[in-house]
């Protein structure tokens, strides 16, 4: 590949989406940081800027708690960019009160899964011979999730076990991008327990910003670039990946038709068919 790549990273306000942004820069990419809050990605564009020697990031603020928001994004990287060699797909929340979105799903689901899956769908042809790394998290023994009821209405609304949830489909996100789209390698990112901002509206805020047993940011982050930018041969396409090695998760969860149950219900919810 020659000249510089396209890399677009999602949650690049702060914690690992921008570490990644940064060393991305570093290494001389084209970053174009996604997040929601004005200020704060402003903030993360002087940063980045900084970090690539002066080059300009491009910059775009969205919600993924709004389809709309989301679709406005592909069509903004789609007039743009002729070429997106990375889809970093780092956004992330944590609510702890069940709400709903402007669409109707449950916030959370949203969020971490409905949103990216949208973004990826609308980009995909762009992302031919390129790659999509989703943030996720190492599954929890008791993590649940039903494609049939993504909204989670069967069950009494816990935050904790909704973000699970919603971590666990981006594996099988990744899963089955990897069999669908097989010019597009797929992976996706267990970070480690990492010390971000992503509790900062709930009582958990203070576990994930001053634990001690938290990780630095830029550490996680040089999982996700070394996801972005190792030799493909060197990866499993649909795969998990730690701190440089695969991660299995348990086969009766993460099964091939489960994954495909959820694809189907994600097209349903968005309102689009790849």
């Amino acid at each position: 590949m020659t000249g510089p790549r396209t890399i677009v990273v999602t949650g690049a306000s702060s914690g690992i989406g921008l570490a990644a942004a940064e060393q991305f820069a570093a290494r001389g990419d084209r970053v174009v940081l996604v997040g929601r809050d004005k200020r704060r990605l402003a903030a993360a564009v002087d940063r980045v800027r900084a970090a690539g020697g002066g080059t300009e990031p491009g910059h775009v603020r969205v919600d993924f708690e709004r389809f709309a928001d989301v679709q406005a994004l592909a069509e903004h990287l789609l007039s743009t960019y002729p070429q997106i060699d990375v889809l970093a797909n780092n956004a992330g929340m944590l609510a702890m009160a069940r709400r709903l979105t402007v669409d109707g799903n449950e916030a959370t689901i949203q969020a971490n899964h409905l949103g990216p899956f949208l973004l990826s769908a609308l980009l995909r042809d762009r992302l031919r011979g390129g790659r999509i790394v989703n943030t996720s998290v190492r599954p929890a023994r008791n993590a649940r999730l039903d494609p049939d009821d993504l909204n989670g209405e069967a069950r009494r609304y816990n935050g904790v076990t909704a973000y699970q949830s919603s971590k666990a489909a981006n594996v099988l996100f990744t899963m089955e991008a990897a069999r669908r789209w097989p010019d597009i390698l797929s992976l996706s990112l267990h970070p480690g327990l990492v010390r971000t901002d992503i509790g900062r509206a709930t009582a958990l805020r203070f576990v994930f910003r001053y634990a001690p047993f938290m990780s630095d940011p830029h550490a996680s982050a040089r999982r996700l670039v070394r996801l972005a930018t190792a030799p493909a041969g060197e990866l499993t396409n649909g795969a998990l990946y730690g701190a440089d090695r695969l991660i299995r998760p348990n086969p009766r969860l993460f099964a091939t038709d489960r994954a495909a149950r959820l694809w189907t219900a994600s097209e349903e919810a968005v309102a689009v068919s790849q």
